[in-house]
This record gives structure tokens, sequence and C-alpha cells, in this order.
């Protein structure tokens, strides 16, 4: 595990994010659930008629990358971490990595036609594929993908009527945590954090984005089933209405949001957040900072992640990017970016190459009971993402101006 010092910033997302999706003609989507609902396409998303790659040449040379910091390490920032550097022997590959902060900034860099692979969210990645940015990917030329988790192929984020339009690199929910010498009552529902009469006023924390909404949205599905909400990312405006009301009330319990998961760490580590919305990495640090911590998935479920490399539809170097997507989910470069990283790897093989014996199962890499319980991120849109063609549902630019109302 990496050092609380590492800063790696993880999808801080910000205002411009659906508008591409948007603009799309007639665009729509799947559920962003792990259940049976449609993928995107079949409630009217129709993607560009963009070809897969056919065959593999020898390799370009090089490849340019767009990824989240920690996940195309070269050694540079600890020798011990490098999974590039075998690449490039391996491929004569060389990796030219940008690393980027934002999911709106990776949309924006992969628009510029510069790079060939991103390491796109859910938030992202139905973006890309409407804009025709990225490419289907033909999985035939990605040996390592037969060992992915079936539970992560081709999902509403990364497919569309049953063409893939990536690779998995990992997956990740969003937890509960708590001081344990502070809530003496081990917590199971999401209610801890947003009761408006918490007996934790000025310690709780949550996390610090508009796609936060969802989490609100996920615990009224529970509380409030009058309110007919059947995806957390397919808010009408009287749901969206009902997460803001929720959202404003925890406010007045929240002592800080956070965005900056070292800094989540220190939080919880003096005491100052006793409970709140975390990672599983979070909880891992914080345990090894000595702070009495434990955490658990609600019985409400939770929100999460799960991030996939895509090619770029008019890629310059398009067989080392295909090679790059192969190389990062074998077993190997899989176990150690998901170590480093802090998430379940994809490959299912990758549990025997961490060093760390136990990392899958505290990742709970292979349960798929676990992770059938998280709502993975994706970008709310106006077709709504749960099915529904009777009302409009709100884009992620309302939920950016409703964050900014919510936060004051």
């Amino acid at each position: 595990m990496r050092s609380p010092h590492r800063r790696i910033r993880r999808h801080s997302l910000i205002a411009t994010a659906a508008l591409a999706l948007a603009a799309v003609a007639g665009c729509g989507g799947g559920s962003s659930t792990t259940g049976s609902a449609p993928a995107p396409g079949s409630t009217g998303f129709t993607p560009p008629k963009i070809e897969a790659l056919k065959s593999l040449g020898q390799g370009e040379g090089q490849v340019n990358l767009v990824a989240w910091a920690g996940y195309a390490e070269d050694g540079s920032n600890d020798p011990k971490v490098d999974w590039v550097h075998p690449f490039e022997q391996a491929t004569g590959c060389k990796v030219n990595t940008k690393t980027a902060g934002t999911s709106d900034e990776m949309v924006n860099l992969m628009k510029t036609g510069e790079y060939d692979a991103v390491s796109a969210s859910g938030d992202a990645s139905l973006r890309l594929i409407a804009s025709g940015t990225v490419a289907p990917v033909n999985t035939d030329l990605i040996p390592n993908y037969k060992d992915v988790f079936e539970g992560l192929k081709l999902k509403p984020w990364n497919s569309v009527n049953g063409v893939p339009y990536g690779v998995p690199h990992g997956r990740g929910a969003n937890l509960l945590m708590w001081r344990t010498d502070k809530v003496t009552t081990p917590p199971d529902s999401w209610s801890v954090v947003f009761d408006g009469a918490s007996p934790y006023k000025g310690h709780v924390t949550a996390y610090d984005s508009p796609i936060y909404i969802a989490d609100a949205a996920l615990y009224l599905m529970s509380t409030k089933p009058e309110l007919g909400i059947k995806d957390p990312y397919a808010l009408d405006d009287k749901q969206l209405q009902a997460a803001v009301d929720l959202l404003k009330q925890q406010k007045t319990n929240i002592g800080e949001y956070w965005s900056d998961y070292t800094k989540a760490v220190q939080s919880f580590k003096s005491g100052d957040t006793v409970v709140g919305t975390t990672w599983q990495v979070i909880a891992n640090l914080t345990e090894a900072e000595k702070a009495p911590v434990q955490v658990t998935l609600p019985k409400e479920g939770s929100t999460g992640w799960s991030d996939t490399w895509m090619v770029a539809a008019k890629a310059q170097h398009p067989s080392c990017a295909y090679k790059w997507m192969d190389w990062i989910i074998s077993p190997k470069a899989n176990a150690q970016v998901a170590e480093w990283f802090g998430e379940a790897p994809s490959n299912a093989k990758a549990c025997d190459e961490t060093s760390d014996k136990t990392f899958c199962d505290t990742f709970h890499a292979a349960d798929e009971s676990y992770f059938s319980k998280v709502h993975y991120w994706t970008t709310p849109i106006a077709q709504c993402l749960d099915g529904r063609t009777d009302v409009k549902c709100t884009d992620y630019s309302e939920w950016t101006r409703a964050w900014t109302e919510i936060k004051g």
C-alpha cells in the first residue's frame, strides 16, 4: 500500500459534464446499476458509426495516454512501482502519459486528437462514446480480456447494445466509515450521515462533488419509495429537488467535505471527522495511522466507480494502444496498479499476483454479490437512464448548479 502522503486526486467532477452527451440527437442511456436494465442505445442513444480495429500491427513505437494519477506508474514516484518500463521493453511502444485531474479534463484532452487511449470513469465514458471520440474495441485483439471478471464486462458505462467500448481497469465502492471510539453502535445505514438530528453534528464528512447527489438519491430510494427513484443517476425535477433538500439538511451536520483522500485520512485520524463517506483505501491508510475505524457497505447499497481503458477513434498509434490495454489488465500489471491505487482489480488472475495475499478479499474483487449493491458512477442526462420516456430527467449541468446551491 502506498504512503498516506501520496496525493492521487480521484474524479473531482466539475461543471460541464454531460454537455457532449446531451447534445447528441435523441440521446439516451441504460441503467447505471449492475442489474439487468437496458444498455445505452435501447432508449435512443445511437453512437456514431465507427469501426473497431480489425488487426494489430507491429506497433508504432509509442502510445499517448490520458490517465488518472497512479494508473501508469513508471518508477518516477517510487522506484519499486513501475509497470510502464516493462511494457515498453516488451512491446517497443514508448509510453507518454498526460495525467488528468478530472473527468472533464479527460474528455477535453481526448477531443484534441492528440491521445490514443484514456482511463475513463463512468461519468466520462458515455460522453466519449456519444461524441465519437472513442471507438468500439475488438476484444479478440486483447487476450487478457477473457480473464476479466464477468461482472465488469459489457456494462452500461463501457458498452452500447452489446458492443464493448473499452476494457475494465478496476472498481471500487463508496463506503461508510466511522471511528469506533466515537460511534459506539456500528451503523448499517446511511441514515447516520443524513439524519438531521445526528448526534455527530459538525463531525460528518461527505464527498465534495455534484455526483454525490446520487448518494442522497440512493438513500431516498429506500427511505422514500413514493418518490419512484429507480436509478440514482436518473432524477426528474421532483426527485432531484428531494435529493437537494436532503443534502441541504445534511449540510448542517457536515464538518468538512473532501475530495483529496489524504485530507480525509488526516481528518479521521485527528477526530475532526467521526463518520462519513469513504473509500477502502482511506480506511486502510487511516488504520495504518492507528486510528480506530471500521467500514461497511450500508444496507441501502452504495455508489461506486468502474474505470475503463478506451481507445481514440482517430488514434495515431492504435496497435500500441491495444497492446497497452492488454498489458494494463494482464495479471501482474493489473495487480500492481490495483494495490498502488487502492481498488479491486479487473482481472481475476491478478489476485494471485498481489503482494498482499489478502488484498482481493479486502477489496471484494471476486464478490459479485457485494458489487451487485454498488451503483457505478455515470453521467446524468436528459434522457432518463432508467428507461422512462414520459418525463425529462435532469442532466449533469443541473446537478452542478444544484451542488453549488447546496454548499452555499
